[in-house]
């Protein structure tokens, strides 16, 4: 029998699946449970459910599924630029913000190549850097945050990609405006700098900075933003990227055609205007940081802080016991041993009874 994972191209060879966060039908199998006896904390998705106006616009476009969608997303795009403040030229949209950075990678990475990104970072990262051949230079995490200084310094001549989240997925870590300015200005210009920004919309005032405000006057700066966390729309799969109108103008030279579906795009639109829907997610999201926080120092353990919609719970010891026990009772959140953070639970923040659920949950294992 041909052996076709030798014939596949060597650093895809290399490569493990993503593993996303367990869903609620497959544990319902496996443990046989009611499903709506379970609570899923596990994929960082917002409670609330989908905006309405969202919904709305979704129902709008059912009778028109025979038909393709706008392959240039004009009407997503023209919103998003007068929005952030760029011109439509310098959009680019994604399925999913992982779209957007696979798209970096197919069109900037290749053998002989390599990213920059920290340990700890998103697992999208070092598998779409891998899978076009390139090599990935992992950079030691500090306080399980970016370490901006030595990123700087692994950048060498082979560079041509560094990645960096504000906020970090999984560890919840960030960094403020002065670190950022100080990076950027000393990126060499020749390194497209990948700011990630999934769960920037959780941040209110000055907490972050706002990677826009550096997009004029760095022309390699890439910010990629979704709508899958505070908008609430993961399961229809929207992200975007904004940059100089050249570096876009390279990313949809390998982007999919119609890569953002019609009921995606129109969600999008009306998710965008939903500033109601935008402040609910935020409030209710630190409502729930701060029950969660309350309920952990309760029980005695420490965390990591965050300015995500999840907290990185630090157990002390390996967690694939504890997870298991969660499991069964009906509480699915993330393990992160695949990150390199064996002792860590990722606990997303669900509604008020949800998080009530997955803390006493938590204490009867504990004191099991």
């Amino acid at each position: 029998m041909t052996d076709f994972l030798a014939l596949a191209q060597p650093g895809v060879q290399q490569l493990s699946p993503y593993v996303p966060g367990k869903p609620v039908d497959e544990l319902a199998r496996e443990l046989d449970l009611d499903p709506a006896s379970i609570v899923k904390l596990a994929s960082n998705e917002n409670p609330l459910g989908p905006s309405p106006k969202a919904l709305e616009a979704i129902h709008g476009e059912l009778t028109e599924l025979t038909r393709y969608p706008d392959g240039n997303g004009f009407e997503l795009k023209s919103r998003l630029a007068a929005r952030c403040g760029v011109q439509l030229n310098q959009v680019t949209l994604g399925n999913g913000s992982n779209d957007i950075l696979d798209l970096v990678a197919r069109a900037y990475l290749a053998p002989g190549l390599n990213a920059v990104f920290s340990q700890y970072a998103f697992a999208v990262y070092p598998i779409s850097t891998q899978a076009v051949g390139a090599q990935g230079k992992v950079v030691p995490a500090k306080d399980h945050g970016h370490d901006l200084e030595a990123m700087l310094a692994a950048i060498d001549e082979n560079t041509r990609v560094v990645f960096i989240a504000n906020p970090n997925n999984p560890t919840g870590t960030w960094f403020g405006p002065d670190a950022l300015e100080r990076f950027l200005a000393r990126v060499p210009g020749n390194v497209l700098v990948v700011l990630d920004e999934a769960y920037i919309e959780f941040a209110e005032g000055d907490e972050l900075p706002d990677g826009l405000k550096y997009l004029a006057r760095y022309d390699n700066l890439l910010v990629s933003r979704t709508f899958s966390k505070a908008y609430g729309l993961a399961a229809l799969r929207v992200g975007y990227a904004l940059s100089s109108a050249q570096i876009a103008d390279v990313l949809n030279r390998v982007r999919q055609p119609f890569n953002v579906n019609s009921l995606a795009l129109a969600a999008a639109c009306a998710a965008l205007d939903d500033a109601d829907y935008l402040a609910q997610s935020r409030q209710l999201n630190d409502a729930g940081m701060a029950q969660l926080e309350a309920g952990l120092r309760e029980l005695g353990l420490s965390w990591i802080p965050s300015k995500g919609n999840f907290i990185a719970v630090d157990f002390g010891r390996d967690t694939a016991a504890i997870n298991q026990a969660l499991l069964r009772a009906g509480v699915i959140v993330r393990p992160v041993a695949g990150y390199g953070m064996p002792n860590f639970l990722r606990v997303s923040i669900g509604l008020p009874a949800e998080n009530a659920r997955f803390l006493g949950a938590l204490a009867k294992v504990l004191n099991a």
